[in-house]
This record gives C-alpha cells, structure tokens and sequence, in this order.
C-alpha cells in the first residue's frame, strides 16, 4: 500500500511511518518543520520529506490511505487535497486498531506512568524473547523503534493517551483501542487547553473504562481513589485487579524489592515506580510470564529516556533529568529523589513549559509539589509567553502558586546557565524536570560545572 503521512516528524507519528516501511509498505510524508531525533530517523530510513511544507500536489488517487497527526491542522492544504478526493484518511490510534482488530489489545492508561509502565512491561518481555505489536511514547534501550506491527503475533501493547487524535478527531486517543486487557495508573487533570475543567477531564476515564470490550481485565491503581471508584463502579470488565506500592527498603541510594526469593535491588527508584512496577507484573501476568521471571528480568529495567534518567554522577553532585511538567508527575518525582537522597541537598530546577504550565489558572495546581526540595528554581520563558500572547505571569504568582517564597525564579537563559555555573554542589542532587530545555541548556557543558 501506499501510505501518506501529514505531519510525519511527531514522536508517534515517525516511529509509526518507520514501522510501516519495515513491513513494506510504500511511505511518503510532510511536514512544516521536523526536529531531531525524528529528521535523522526518517532520513536514515529514505523517508524524510525532500522538502519542509505542505503541498497538495502531492496528494493524488494514487495514494491509498492518509495517516494524519495531531500538529496537522483542520485547514491543512493536503488534508483538505485528500478530503476533496475522497481518500481514506485515519489518525493513528485509529490505524493502529484497525491494525490489530484481530489481536488482544493490551492498553496502559493514566495521567501519569503510562510511558514507564508501558517500557516496563516490553523490557520484560523482550527479556524473556516473548514477541508482541507495541506502540510506546519514549525511546528504550535495545529498541531502534518504538512502534512494531507484524500480522503474525498475538499480543499488541499500546501505550494509551487520553490527548485528541487529529484535527478533524476530537476523540481522545485510547477509546480507539478497545481494550481486552487495560491498566489505568491515576488520574490527574492534565491537557487544560482541551479538557476545561476536572470533571471533564475525569469522564475520558470513565469511558475508556466503558470501551473495553466483553470479558476484558482492568488492572488499576487502588492508591487512587478517584480511579478505584471508578474501577469499582464499573460493569464492563469482568475481571478487575487493583495493585499497590509493594513492600521496599532503600539502602545507601539503592531501592530492594522484596520478593519471594528476598530483597532483590532495582535500578529505579521512588514510590511511583514502585507502583508502576507492580501494574506492570499484573500485566505480563496476563500476557504469559510468571512472577519469578518478572522479578528476573524487571531487576534490569533503567528507565524509559527522559524519565527519571541519571545524566550526571560526580563525587560532588548527581544530576537527574525527567520529563515531568504536570503537578502529579512534578510532586511523584520530587519526593522520589528526596526520599533516595535524604541526606543530600535537593536542588530542583523546574521549567514553565507547556501551555497549562504557563496559564495562571492551572498554575494553582502546583501547589505544594516542590515541598521536598531543599533549593527550588523556576524557567520559564518570556519569549514563549510572548508567541502564545499570554498574560506575563508575575514573581507572587509562582510563589503563591508553588507555596514558597525562597524560590528563585529565571526568565532568561543565560542567566539560568550563569546560575547554574556559578552554584556550589557539594553533597548535591540536582533535579532538572521539564519538558523543554531551558533555552538551549547544553547538558555536557553542564558536567563541566557540577
């Protein structure tokens, strides 16, 4: 076949239109601007567009079905080429079921974890060459791609966000997929810019709950009790597993999992994981790997990228990077490294970033998320309010919002960086969470200064 892909750079977007090719199917794409790591993916593959932009000529009968992204908008040029001429046009979680119809659908939801838990489960079955479809959101070492579709295996994994699926599909993504087998982690409003208020935001839980097809398995995270009234109250899957933070010591900045075979030390730390890790064995549970070879190979998971990921470690100083920007995910990490490092110096710098993070109305759901920092700054940049013309949000702002008063906060990069260099961090932990980069922070030169 013959499949065009509008707005091919996204992260989902160009792992799937990779996938694709190595199954053999004929892949063009476009895009208005393409960043690494997806231009040097899709270049390598002979895929990346020759040219940035959108050019309806391109758009023809020949092309035998559209694969639209979420940065695609409803007024795109070839969207608009390939509606007039009748193609069939899918956004990808739409493909995807269409793709595994006949398969089990295995779908890890949440408002956080979704990602960790969803590697986690492929790190334990890629360890115990069990084969399966997948789709997750992050890269994972030993994977040169993060979407696999064959016609041949049983078991598809899907990492299910609850964000819109095009343009011209306000559905949420997951209730797309049907599940057979679910994992919901907790649910905390996020995606102010689509979901306006919390009730709203909750409902796409309760449906997805509801799309689950006959005689399906939902895992949840009984800590929530938000998600465990839901869990509870619903009809729809027949069988229902809720899970918890298992029993755990730390030692010396090393996390031991009890197990039956005793304390056993993993790689990740911090009480979310810990939950993560025991949604994650309910499902491999589920897809036909036993307690004893979970524990066997969950000992070596290290992280998806980006999420709770050690970057630095000198005498003086260990240095974290996390995705984290909602307040659920901000407050999780925050006490993880502080209860790993208690007697250490937690320094957090966290970045302003994403269009809720930067509104003053859902700026109040951080309260008190950084309480278990010892030191705390905030990025944000004055440039990005100014391109998305929003209200500049003033110093008591942030520190009403965040409950602190000794924050510092930074508008500027070079000033952040100045900061940073000009630092002591002796007997240090210094977190860095966002989903940006604080104005071009050059991680090596940040080695040199720690």
């Amino acid at each position: 076949m013959h499949i065009h892909f509008i707005a091919i750079g996204g992260s989902a977007m160009h792992n799937l239109a990779i996938a694709l090719k190595l199954k053999g199917e004929t892949i063009t794409g476009s895009d208005d601007d393409i960043f690494e790591p997806s231009y040097s993916r899709l270049n390598q593959q002979d895929i990346l567009p020759d040219k940035m932009g959108w050019y309806p000529d391109q758009i023809t009968t020949d092309i035998d079905l559209i694969i639209l992204g979420m940065h695609a908008k409803s007024d795109n040029p070839e969207l608009l080429k390939a509606q007039e001429l009748g193609l069939k046009i899918y956004s990808y979680p739409e493909y995807l079921y269409e793709h595994s119809k006949k398969k089990t659908r295995v779908v890890i939801a949440g408002s956080h974890g979704k990602t960790t838990i969803t590697s986690m489960i492929l790190h334990v079955l890629n360890y115990h060459e069990k084969p399966t479809d997948f789709m997750v959101g992050a890269q994972l070492e030993g994977f040169d791609n993060m979407v696999h579709l064959t016609e041949e295996n049983d078991f598809i994994l899907l990492e299910g966000d609850e964000y819109l699926s095009s343009a011209i599909d306000p559905k949420p993504k997951f209730l797309w997929y049907r599940p057979n087998i679910a994992l919901i982690s907790g649910i905390a409003w996020d995606h102010v810019n689509v979901f306006p208020d919390f009730d709203v935001y909750k409902k796409q839980f309760e449906d997805f709950v509801e799309s689950m097809t006959n005689g399906s398995t939902l895992v949840y995270n009984e800590g929530d009790e938000l998600l465990k009234d839901i869990a509870l109250n619903t009809t729809k899957p027949t069988r229902k597993h809720a899970y918890h933070i298992p029993e755990h010591q730390i030692e010396d900045g090393v996390t031991y999992l009890e197990t039956n075979e005793g304390p056993m030390p993993i790689e990740v730390f911090g009480e979310h994981n810990l939950q993560n890790i025991a949604g994650a064995k309910w499902i491999c549970q589920h897809m036909g790997v036993d307690e004893d070879d979970f524990y066997e190979a969950i000992a070596s998971f290290k992280g998806a990228s980006k999420r709770l990921e050690e970057i630095i470690n000198t005498p003086r100083c260990q240095v974290f990077k996390d995705y984290a920007h909602s307040p659920s995910k901000v407050d999780a990490t925050t006490k993880a490294v502080k209860q790993q490092f208690p007697d250490k110096t937690l320094l957090v710098c966290f970045e302003l970033h994403t269009y809720s993070s930067l509104t003053a109305s859902f700026l109040k759901e951080y309260h008190q998320t950084l309480d278990k920092a010892d030191e705390v700054v905030i990025f944000y940049s004055k440039k990005a309010i100014e391109i998305k013309q929003m209200p500049e949000l003033s110093k008591d702002q942030i520190q009403e919002a965040f409950s602190r008063e000794d924050l510092s906060i930074y508008t500027n990069a070079e000033d952040f960086k100045a900061f940073l260099k000009a630092k002591h961090f002796d007997n240090h932990v210094l977190l860095l969470m966002s989903s940006g980069n604080y104005g071009g922070l050059d991680f090596d030169e940040l080695k040199a200064w720690v």
